[in-house]
């Protein structure tokens, strides 16, 4: 038995804490369990380079760590990122952009800052569920000032890690439990609980498909919970 505190299918307790730089309404910092990350969304006009002839906006993320989020020091990344960072991004804005009609962006891009202010596991998953706010909180801005006509938003995204030792499955592990795993596992849905990304990492045993199915399983409960915790601090309907 890897977990004491609590049962295997229980989220660490979420808290988000909105407006979090003073003046700047789209930024949030979210917890789950000791984890905590600031995402701030910040307009921009114009597009990439790639977009610029087509209709449409953009959604992308930065990411980065302080050195002291984690018990170890971590280096400052001054000029090349590194490929965890890099990759991260890249999951974080995939991750959003899934959610997102963004031919109701066209001509704006908008950038996803997320600092790791304390590291205990799930980064990522994190970065996923405050940006979502974030980015809603920045749309809603914008529909007020008249920037875009309506929410590009089309479904609120969700994300949770679940990992598996010696076939036990546990739903968001923090850094001492993700440790010890055979099997990490990141996965993102939307409200629908569709599947939008996994990300999966076995430490040399291969993971049996039964076992896969009930991560997903247990996976889905936590991102409902998740969404339904958006929801309320977005002041959305409850579904």
């Amino acid at each position: 038995m890897i977990r004491r505190n609590r049962t295997n299918e229980e989220l660490r307790p979420q808290v988000v804490t909105l407006e979090y730089i003073k003046g700047e309404k789209s930024s949030v910092l979210y917890e789950i369990g000791l984890t905590k990350v600031l995402c701030v969304a910040t307009l921009q006009q114009g597009v990439p380079k790639f977009l610029e002839s087509k209709s449409t906006g953009w959604i992308t993320a930065e990411y980065g760590m302080l050195p002291r989020c984690s018990p170890n020091r971590i280096f400052r990344e001054r000029v090349t990122l590194s490929g965890r960072s890099q990759e991260i991004q890249r999951f974080i804005g995939r991750s959003l952009r899934a959610g997102c009609d963004l031919s109701l962006l066209e001509g704006y891009t908008i950038i996803i800052d997320v600092d790791v202010i304390q590291a205990d596991g799930g980064t990522r998953i994190a970065a996923i569920n405050g940006g979502m706010i974030a980015l809603y909180i920045l749309f809603s801005e914008m529909v007020s000032n008249g920037q875009i006509e309506k929410m590009p938003v089309i479904s609120l995204i969700g994300a949770v890690s679940v990992g598996s030792k010696d076939s036990e499955i546990l739903l968001d592990p923090n850094y001492k439990e993700d440790s010890q795993l055979d099997v990490d596992m990141n996965i993102v849905m939307n409200e629908d609980l569709k599947l939008v990304e996994i990300n999966a990492i076995t430490e040399g045993t291969p993971l049996p498909m039964e076992e896969l199915n009930g991560m997903l399983s247990l996976a889905k409960k936590g991102i409902k919970e998740i969404i339904r915790f958006e929801r309320m601090n977005l002041s959305l309907e409850m579904t």
